[in-house]
């Protein structure tokens, strides 16, 4: 980064997005009613805000906007398993019973054929590479006698607990993943992942498997609110981007532009880039539902810039790995839908871009002030 071209950008620091919660303002259930949230109104040109309901979002849009949702699906990506303690012989039975227990959080599949994982294991300094993991059903506490469902190799280790593995053949691996894994709840929802969320952690219109974690705006979507959306002759897109270590990996520098973030997978389908650049020739409004959804486009955005075409994006797949932060100009995206950020968060300072950092911070210090609930299965913002 050229730091004479931006003074003021590179001479930001993470402590200033720092804000006190109290852990009671941290939701830990979802409520009864997806739609039953709570938003926070915020106005750019003003920063100005309103306490509302998200039940009130349909009617906050405009007649000719377009509604861009990610409709990525959240699969149970963490597992419970034990570990050999080392490399064992081919011709070992399997270990694991009188081994140490592993926790591991698939981030990303890199290899399809070689079903191998980049992964967060826990507790990591203990696993190294040429470990043996083994994974079965955790639900009585300790592994049966017969193989474990799954078994897996550390085959390479990286900072801060990120480990890669690869998983030993077996026929219907992602059918084994979807019966023993578990709900990747973020680490602040402070219980174990229950039934209730694999139905609650996942928006109404999630289809491609492949996040870690939901969107978590669009969780507050039922189908009736969609049907207003519609009924008001608002249109809705689809793209896919799914949710991994790029979207809630902690920021553990000091100044803000040295953070870097991980690439995460992203599909815009035709009839998405069609309609976004068809609202962008018109001046309509697209609306983002979702810090994902923001950064998709802007990713998107951003390379069609570099190849002398402003303000579209493409059909395409690739892989994102946009870090949005104050100073940022956005090409796409004219208004936002986003829950409430940690402190310090990637996400947090994408939302200060977009609105303005001192309004956002005084929004945030209203919402905790007004009881608002927080995170994943809290409450939501709705900027314009």
């Amino acid at each position: 980064m050229n730091l004479l071209a931006n003074p003021i950008i590179s001479l930001m620091l993470v402590s200033e997005f720092h804000y006190d919660l109290p852990p009671e303002r941290i939701a830990q259930e979802p409520l009864a009613d997806r739609a039953g949230s709570r938003l926070l109104h915020l106005r750019r040109p003003l920063g100005s805000w309103q306490d509302r309901r998200f039940d009130e979002f349909p009617e906050l849009l405009r007649a000719d906007d377009l509604l861009v949702l990610n409709n990525t699906r959240v699969f149970p990506a963490r597992l419970y398993g034990h570990r050999s303690g080392g490399a064992k012989p081919d011709n070992a039975p399997p270990l694991g019973l009188e081994r140490g227990r592993v926790e591991v959080l698939l981030t990303r599949r890199v290899e399809d054929e070689a079903n191998e994982w980049q992964c967060l294991v826990r507790p990591g300094r203990k696993v190294g590479i040429g470990e043996k993991l083994y994974f079965d059903d955790p639900a009585g506490g300790s592994f049966p006698v017969q193989r474990p469902a799954l078994e897996a190799e550390v085959i390479a280790r990286g900072a801060f607990g990120e480990r890669r593995i690869r998983f030993a053949a077996v026929p219907d691996f992602f059918a084994r993943i979807e019966r023993i894994g578990h709900v990747p709840l973020p680490p602040y929802i402070d219980r174990a992942d229950q039934a209730i969320d694999r139905d609650r952690y996942q928006t109404i219109y999630a289809q491609a498997a492949g996040s870690i974690a939901a969107p978590t705006a669009g969780l507050h979507f039922t189908p009736a609110i969609v049907e207003r959306i519609r009924a008001r002759g608002i249109q809705i897109a689809e793209i896919t981007l799914h949710v991994g270590l790029g979207t809630f990996q902690p920021v553990r520098v000091d100044r803000v532009e040295d953070h870097r973030l991980h690439r995460e997978p992203y599909e815009i389908p035709e009839e998405a880039a069609q309609a976004i650049n068809q609202a962008k020739a018109d001046a309509r409004r697209v609306v983002a539902v979702g810090t994902t959804t923001v950064r998709t486009l802007e990713y998107a955005a951003v390379v069609r810039n570099k190849r002398g075409a402003e303000n579209r994006v493409t059909a395409e797949r690739g892989e994102a790995d946009i870090f949005i932060y104050p100073g940022h100009r956005f090409r796409m995206v004219d208004a936002l839908l986003t829950n409430f950020h940690l402190p310090q968060s990637s996400l947090l300072m994408l939302v200060c871009a977009f609105a303005g950092k001192q309004p956002v911070m005084s929004a945030y210090q209203h919402a905790v002030g007004a009881g608002y609930r927080f995170y994943s299965y809290g409450d939501c913002m709705f900027v314009e």
